[in-house]
């Protein structure tokens, strides 16, 4: 070695120390705040090549599934080939089975694998490590150290868990001074120092992945489907890609728990967590989620929504084979569809799910689509319209923001107590809403909206009589969910009479609506003795069981507000003289007749 060579040594190793501590609390400090293990091993490779005065760093890992020592990072001058992060730097362990070898030192003495240092010169094995074999692995380190112009290197072996996990690995160029004893003792401990900042980083990871997972199916969770349906909401904004929101609510599981207990719940769910996964693999870059309980979800990006119906037709299908299943529940709601303006997490998760409440409802074998009506007596859509009567947007709480939870219309509180009812409609007509006071039917269109939302209502119509005639004809009306009237031909085409958009009825035939209409109320329930036989036979038709009626005047005409229920709706008995005093005030002041 030369005098010059020497003293470059001495100077180094007299500053080393005070380099060394402060290399060591840098890279704890630096470990603690990586959130991935390439973080940390990047700021480990960067401070040891710091702190030892190394022209290069690497952290390699070993892929015990390939039997290979992958690189994961270089730092510092590099070699040609060499790169920072490579996507496919790996070598056979077989060729350097130090990383098993030293391991014993830690299994038979408790100690930590010490490092050891390596000389492009030296074929031999290194001082005080002869284990059999250690001459052809220093061979080829030797050969690696020449091949790459470096004079030596120092290999520590990084333990994670008492097993084997990989190396820190420097080294320096040819004429600079060879590693001594000491740089491999401080090596050791900071190869342990990467250790415990790689276990502080998984940490962290399992605690991210806790986070954004279901801990029974494995699926992710609500705040993953949300972060992510944010994401997707600002590229369909900015580009126009399609999102899909699929809804699912597993059928039967109260049963299963009821009867088979919890255990085979979970099981149940289990399955058509796996199942739901094999669908998210049909659409490629999709996110299968559990929300919660029996509800699941799948979000999908950039396919079309006949894609995703597609595949949840085959979801239904699936889910219907399950063991102890019944089926589920499905709700579609997509941007390629025609659901209008979609630029919120809000509203998309709201129509979703107001055609799962739908298909629920109905107890629908296949999917329902939002936006894609069931034939022209529904239009507008009936889910959609639905999912925009339970908009928090229309009820906002003090300070300005929207009341309560997001999936407003599944967590709303339903209430047939008439004082609530009083209290919930009054407040909608004070706010206003979209409707100029003027406009007398969407005065009443909001009290039906209001209502049939507290009262879980499948349906309302609003109609009007012209002043002086006997003729009631349609004005508004929503279809909220599907019901099953009589199967006959005839009775689907009165059905479809009835619930025309154009509906006419001669009040002579219907004596409880025509004196509704002049001011009063009245309440029907199928099959009750003393019903008068022509009002009946319009509610059964169209498949419900019971209806709530109140009607009154204005100079404009005649007016009849109805809400229909089917077995899901509240009952209507108590309300009546409530919606009566409703309307009432919906038809005071300002008038006009609908639209022609």
């Amino acid at each position: 070695m030369s005098e010059a060579t020497m003293d470059e040594r001495a100077s180094f190793e007299a500053a080393a120390p005070d380099l060394r501590l402060q290399a060591v609390v840098e890279l704890a400090q630096d470990m603690a705040g990586a959130l991935t293990p390439l973080e940390a091993v990047r700021a480990a490779a960067a401070r040891a090549v710091s702190a030892l005065g190394a022209t290069m760093a690497a952290v390699s890992v070993w892929d015990r599934e390939s039997g290979r020592l992958r690189v994961l990072v270089n730092h510092g001058e590099l070699a040609p080939g060499e790169q920072e992060l490579p996507e496919d730097e790996s070598y056979p362990v077989a060729d350097f089975p130090e990383i098993i070898t030293y391991l014993e030192e830690h299994w038979t003495t408790g100690r930590l694998p010490r490092a050891w240092v390596q000389t492009a010169e030296d074929s031999g094995p290194h001082t005080g490590h002869d284990h059999p074999g250690s001459g052809a692995f220093c061979r080829q380190r030797a050969a690696g150290l020449r091949r790459r112009g470096r004079g030596c290197c120092l290999v520590a072996p990084i333990v994670l868990h008492g097993q084997a996990w990989g190396e820190l690995y420097l080294a320096r160029g040819i004429g600079m001074p060879v590693f001594t004893d000491a740089d491999a003792e401080y090596a050791t401990l900071l190869a342990a120092q990467v250790s415990a900042g790689l276990a502080q980083t998984e940490r962290v990871a399992d605690l991210r992945r806790l986070a954004f997972t279901d801990a029974l199916t494995g699926l992710a969770n609500r705040r993953a489907v949300d972060a992510r349906l944010d994401e997707a909401l600002k590229v369909h904004t900015r580009d126009g890609a399609v999102v899909t929101l699929v809804v699912c609510d597993v059928n039967g599981l109260k049963r299963v728990n009821d009867q088979l207990g919890h255990e085979m719940g979970d099981r149940l769910l289990e399955r058509f967590a796996h199942q739901l996964s094999l669908s998210a693999a049909k659409l490629p870059g999709s996110l299968a989620a559990r929300l919660g309980g029996d509800e699941f979800c799948l979000l999908a990006e950039g396919q079309s929504a006949d894609e995703v119906v597609a595949v949840a037709e085959e979801l239904c299908v699936r889910a219907l084979e399950l063991t102890e299943g019944e089926g589920v529940a499905c709700g579609i709601a997509s941007t390629g569809d025609s659901i209008g303006p979609v630029t919120t997490p809000d509203r998309l998760f709201r129509l979703a799910d107001a055609a799962q409440y739908r298909a629920k409802a109905g107890r629908a074998a296949h999917p329902v689509v939002a936006g894609r009506s069931h034939g022209p007596a529904y239009a507008p859509d009936p889910t959609v319209q639905l999912a925009d009567a339970a908009d928090p947007q229309q009820r906002r709480a003090p300070g300005g923001r929207p009341n309560g939870d997001r999936r407003r219309f599944r967590g709303a509180a339903h209430s047939a107590d008439p004082g609530q009812l009083l209290a919930a409609v009054l407040g909608a007509l004070d706010q206003g809403g979209p409707t100029h006071p003027a406009d007398t039917l969407g005065r009443l269109a909001l009290v039906a909206e209001t209502a049939s939302r507290l009262l879980n209502a499948v349906g309302w119509w609003i109609s009007y009589v012209p002043p002086g005639s006997p003729l009631m004809r349609t004005a508004r009306h929503a279809v909220y969910r599907m019901t099953g009237g009589p199967a006959s031909a005839r009775a689907q085409t009165q059905r479809a009479q009835i619930e025309a958009p154009d509906a006419v009825f001669d009040l002579r035939h219907y004596p409880l609506t025509s004196r509704a209409v002049t001011g009063g109320s009245f309440t029907l329930r199928a099959g009750a003795p003393g019903n008068d036989a022509a009002e009946e036979a319009v509610m059964v038709v169209s498949g419900y069981r019971a209806m709530a009626a109140a009607g009154g005047a204005n100079p404009a005409g005649g007016w009849l507000l109805e809400l229909f229920a089917d077995e899901s709706t509240l009952p209507f008995t108590q309300t009546a003289p409530a919606l009566r005093a409703l309307v009432a005030v919906a038809l005071a002041g300002p008038c006009s007749p609908p639209p022609a």
